[in-house]
């Protein structure tokens, strides 16, 4: 429900921008062919968590854009995993496992239309409406079910949500910007799933420890339902999703 509300939302921005760019095409068409209409940037904030983020945005007049933009992060330890695992230290050996052991992944699509407030044209402070559809992968998800032995756990969990944008955007000569994503904050909700099965089947006692291995498993503002049998075991997870798009892309306009 609350995913087909953000979505009708954003494409009832979309509709809006559109009529109002058509509106003002023959009006501007004389300044329209003064300035490239078209922007690909990739982002280089977001190298340093190992995502590669690439944006497509096409001028549709003075003060309107609209962008798409894909996101991938590749099969690999999560970002900052030695340090993480260093903070943890010797005290905490099966923290410190999980986290050198555990693999992730991901990718993101963001539609976004955009209103530039100053000259336009790609060109100054701007505020954006976006929609993001996200979705990540984890791979040996361990977790002890006794004091020798863990369970491989993997899913995936998909996420909707929809933000406003608070950036910037400078012209470099007359085939490269600048993009600096101020600020964009967005809210919605995610579901997700991590399953595991056991071999050799479990023990009432190796069940017992890892439903309580599981249940600490405390993900904010997230509802986990726990399942355990002699099988293996799930965590299921449901509930709100946010974040903060933050980031500067350097860019090709033609």
């Amino acid at each position: 429900m609350k995913r087909n509300l953000l979505l009708s939302l954003f494409l009832g921005f979309v509709f809006c921008a559109t009529l109002n760019a058509q509106d003002t095409t023959n009006s501007s068409a004389s300044n329209k062919a003064l300035h490239p209409m078209n922007f690909i940037k990739l982002s280089l904030t977001s190298i340093a968590f190992k995502n590669y983020s690439l944006q497509y945005e096409r001028i549709l007049s003075k003060g309107i854009s609209a962008s798409l933009s894909y996101r991938l992060m590749p099969t690999s330890k999560i970002p900052f995993a030695t340090s993480l695992a260093n903070q943890a230290g010797n005290d905490e050996p099966d923290v410190k496992d999980a986290i050198e052991k555990l693999r992730m992944s991901n990718f993101a699509i963001t539609p976004e239309i955009r209103f530039y407030l100053g000259k336009g044209y790609g060109k100054g402070f701007y505020i954006a409406l976006f929609y993001r559809y996200a979705s990540f992968t984890a791979e040996h998800f361990q977790v002890a079910y006794d004091d020798t032995h863990k369970l491989d756990m993997s899913g995936k969990l998909t996420a909707n949500t929809g933000g406003i944008m608070f950036g910037a955007q400078w012209l470099l000569g007359k085939h490269f910007c600048l993009d600096w994503n101020i600020v964009g904050p967005h809210y919605g909700s995610a579901s997700g799933l991590l399953t595991g099965v056991a071999n050799p089947v479990l023990s009432p006692t190796q069940q017992d420890k890892l439903r309580s291995n599981l249940t600490a498993v405390d993900i904010p503002l997230t509802n986990e339902t726990v399942t355990v049998n002699a099988n293996g075991g799930t965590l299921k997870l449901e509930g709100p999703w946010g974040g903060i798009r933050s980031g500067i892309s350097l860019g090709f306009r033609f």
